[in-house]
């Protein structure tokens, strides 16, 4: 192939583009795209001098501080690829990240100094910090094929070892470039707040890389925190809100003691089912609408999103994004895909420009994964006429009671709209008599018996559905990426992983 693409394009272009508007506000420092850019490839050239070379796999471990983005854009601007590292791994956790995706070299940000050297010895692996990275500025990006990878992400991990996902240039490039211009209306005085962690792919490609593809501006925000998050959007007069629906939850809970809230234009959800309840309170409150996406690490991540060109629908996660099919298959056919009807249950497939090229070192698992072109999500969904896509659950974490499939998050939708449950996951854990039973773990809001629950339940859910136990907890467990870990409530509750 003699076409090239790189990545790093996203800072590149703005900063020729733009060089004077302001691509990073974090606190009080406030960068141009021509400075930002500047930075990055004065790092990207002490990342050469350091033995860097095309191809080589970077690792990052960094906060939502300026740090991240312009050793991200170096790593890039060198020719190598970005391998983000989870802030809330432990050492050994991150040690395993740095073997299996072969990383040459991590960039360590002093806050997590102590884990991420130890990881760095741990594999053997050279490791600087940021500040370290001084060097005379390269004059441009190092060009890369568009099938070579820009990035790895490693999996949650919550059901097995993590594997590391390889997304290429024309993946990354490709998703920000459609979540800019077709999927929503962005525009380039836009203002973005950049609360999910960027070592993450939803905050990376739909905050960072999809505000740069534009040249719009991104606040960071280094440590979510509800009412802080109220307070800075109204100071910065942010239009957009990315999140995950327990940050939509906090804000929500906070908004009762904040003296202003913002004007926002736009809300995107994704990560996690989004409850109506929620989605229909943060937009009564925020006056902002709130547009639930899907995708996965895979997939870049964006698959699927409420497109307010084909009509917007809470409960679903829209119609696939432009240049990519998002369909249903039959989860019991695992050598090949076959469709399903139009409405019935499935496993949801994708295929097009955002589909991962495969897992690191893991030909089996890649080969299982991708089957006819298709990516084999592992969620469970419909899809109408139209096309519009409804995500039911994991397949792994659908609950077989008695022969009856329930699928959580329906169950979890309903008991949200109890006016005293905050939060609520739902489990299946096991039963001699059903197989597995029902039980919702819920944080309460106020005074509510487990009596009140199962009867308001009873009322909104079919009778195999609702939930014969409930336990009551302080707070959700959530993984780095603020999503609830339920493999966690299982093993509490009901001594299963």
């Amino acid at each position: 192939m003699n076409a090239t693409l790189s990545l790093a394009s996203i800072l590149a272009e703005p900063a020729r583009r733009r060089p004077h508007h302001l691509a990073l506000i974090e606190g009080a420092h406030r960068i141009t795209f021509a400075e930002l850019w500047r930075e990055a490839r004065e790092q990207a050239g002490a990342l050469i001098a350091r033995g860097v070379r095309p191809g080589d796999r970077v690792a990052l471990l960094c906060p939502n501080t300026a740090d991240f983005p312009r050793a991200y854009f170096a790593i890039l601007a060198a020719g190598a690829t970005v391998v983000p590292v989870h802030l809330l791994l432990t050492a050994p956790e991150m040690e395993y990240v740095l073997r299996d995706s072969g990383a040459s070299m991590l960039i360590c940000h002093p806050m997590v100094a102590a884990a991420g050297t130890a990881a760095a010895n741990g594999a053997g692996v050279d490791v600087v910090a940021p500040e370290e990275l001084v060097g005379v500025a390269i004059s441009n990006f190092v060009s890369r094929s568009p099938l070579d990878t820009a990035v790895v992400f490693y999996t949650s991990g919550t059901t097995g070892t993590p594997k590391g996902a390889e997304l290429s240039h024309l993946n990354m490039v490709m998703c920000a470039t459609v979540n800019t211009f077709d999927a929503n209306e962005i525009h380039r005085d836009d203002i973005a707040l950049g609360a999910l962690p960027l070592f993450h792919v939803f905050g990376q490609t739909v905050s960072m890389n999809s505000q740069w593809r534009i040249g719009a501006t991104l606040v960071l925000m280094p440590r979510f925190d509800a009412a802080e998050a109220i307070s800075l959007m109204a100071a910065e007069r942010i239009d957009l809100f990315h999140g995950v629906p327990t940050m939509y939850l906090s804000l929500i809970e906070a908004a009762g003691s904040a003296p202003v809230l913002p004007t926002l234009k736009l809300c995107i959800s994704g990560g996690a089912a989004l409850p109506v309840a929620v989605l229909e309170d943060f937009e009564r409150i925020f006056h902002a609408p709130v547009l639930e996406g899907y995708g996965l690490s895979e997939t870049s991540p964006t698959a699927a999103v409420n497109q307010p060109c084909f009509g917007t629908e809470a409960g679903t996660v829209g119609h696939a994004v432009w240049g990519v099919d998002v369909d249903i298959a039959d989860p019991a056919i695992t050598d090949r895909i076959e469709l399903v009807p139009v409405g019935d249950v499935g496993e949801v497939v994708v295929r097009g420009h955002n589909v991962f090229s495969g897992y690191t070192g893991r030909p089996e698992a890649t080969a299982a994964a991708v089957v006819d072109g298709w990516f084999r999500t592992g969620d469970l969904g419909t899809r109408d006429e139209t096309g519009r896509v409804r995500i039911v659950d994991r397949i792994k974490e659908m609950i077989l009671r008695g022969g009856f499939n329930v699928y959580p998050t329906e169950v979890e939708a309903a008991l949200m709209r109890h006016p005293r449950i905050a939060q609520v996951a739902v489990i299946g854990v096991p039963d001699p008599h059903y197989g597995e039973e029902i039980v919702a773990v819920v944080v309460p809001e106020g005074a509510v018996t487990e009596r009140e629950v199962i009867d308001f339940a009873k009322q909104q859910v079919a009778k195999y559905k609702y939930p014969r136990r409930v336990e009551f907890v302080t707070e959700l467990p959530l993984g780095p990426t603020h999503k609830v870990l339920k493999r966690a409530l299982r093993q509490r509750f009901g001594g299963m992983a």
